[in-house]
């Protein structure tokens, strides 16, 4: 019985070292010039890469997006915030999460090769965790007992199962994004049932739309799906970004990101970076006043080089901020360190 297995597992073998191959051309990353090789004739992913969305010319890699019409492709978020408040003397930790779970659906691809895309926002969940107790707001959930929490739970259970309609062209770069309008009526709607003030509902409506809109938007997806620069980079290139922490611009996150490598099917990119120490001391009438933050940052990104999309990414932040306030005799300092994971795509496996 042993000899027969022994016998099929040869037949086997020797039948997948017969599989039909084809020549094809590429351009060897490292010598930059053009090559011949042998591949299997029913070897996909490798007929797929033949012109992917991520490719090299002369080993330099340059983007584009070459989305199927009718795919849907996925985009979550993830975040994760751990905070520790410390007087030096004793330690308050507490924990925040949030999830939007979305999708993009590729509804055609009109003459000029531009995307015509609906965004729909599928689900969104928050919580908070702190001495021992969480709270959690999940769409996909019942409404919570809670009168703040239900409330919260309605204004975002009103923005889910909504559809953006987004124009992006094969660059990445997004042109239009519209259907703001029903998405605030039942946001708008969902807040009435609670704020009877038409002042308060206003404003409310006011702060939901400068974190929802057009502009918001397009600059956020544009930064998520458009990583690599127009320009191209080499393996083992890099490239800088540079953004305000603050609304004023005085303290800023840089970032440098890393062409790793381009490996079956696969573009990855390695982040670092975080914010450079920013400090600064005040006195007056015989007190004084000082602050400071810093910060490290570090991080994965992959990308599906046959379709451009984004498969995953995560992202760790830990910042330190300080604050003392001292009369020359007697001082008082806290500090709040801060643990960040940023993903997209959670449930890719790194």
């Amino acid at each position: 019985m042993k000899k027969i297995t022994a016998i099929a597992l040869l037949s086997i073998a020797i039948v997948s070292c017969q599989k039909e191959t084809k020549t094809v051309t590429k351009v060897d990353p490292k010598t930059g010039k053009t090559i011949t090789v042998e591949v299997p004739v029913e070897d996909k992913e490798t007929a797929k890469v033949e012109n992917p969305a991520i490719k090299d010319s002369l080993g330099v890699y340059h983007a584009t997006f070459k989305l199927e019409k009718g795919k849907t492709y996925p985009f979550s978020t993830y975040q994760r915030d751990v905070q520790t408040l410390s007087d030096g003397k004793q330690n308050i930790s507490g924990t925040n999460e949030s999830t939007d779970e979305m999708t993009f659906t590729v509804d055609n691809i009109d003459a000029k090769g531009n995307y015509e895309i609906s965004m729909t926002l599928v689900g969104k969940r928050m919580s908070a965790t702190s001495q021992g107790k969480t709270q959690a707001i999940d769409t996909k959930g019942s409404a919570p007992e809670d009168a703040q929490q239900k409330f919260m739970w309605a204004v975002q259970k009103a923005q889910t199962g909504n559809k953006l309609k987004i124009t992006m062209d094969k660059t990445g770069k997004i042109l239009s994004i519209t259907g703001f309008e029903p998405v605030y009526k039942k946001t708008n709607d969902a807040a009435a049932s609670v704020i009877k003030d038409a002042a308060q509902l206003k404003n409310f409506m006011e702060g939901f739309k400068l974190s929802f809109n057009e502009k918001f938007l397009k600059e956020q997806f544009g930064k998520n799906l458009n990583i690599l620069p127009a320009k191209g980079v080499k393996l083992g290139g890099t490239w800088t970004q540079s953004d305000n922490v603050t609304p004023d611009g005085s303290v800023k996150i840089n970032t440098t990101y890393t062409l790793a490598k381009v490996e079956d099917g696969i573009a990855e990119i390695t982040i670092k970076g975080g914010i450079p120490r920013k400090a600064k001391t005040q006195s007056k009438n015989g007190m004084t006043h000082s602050v400071s933050i810093e910060g490290v940052q570090t991080g994965t990104i992959k990308i599906d080089a046959n379709s451009g999309w984004i498969l995953g990414s995560k992202i760790q932040m830990n910042t330190t901020e300080k604050e003392s306030l001292s009369d020359g005799k007697q001082s008082q300092s806290m500090s709040k360190k801060t643990n960040s994971l940023v993903t997209i795509n959670p449930s890719y496996k790194f």
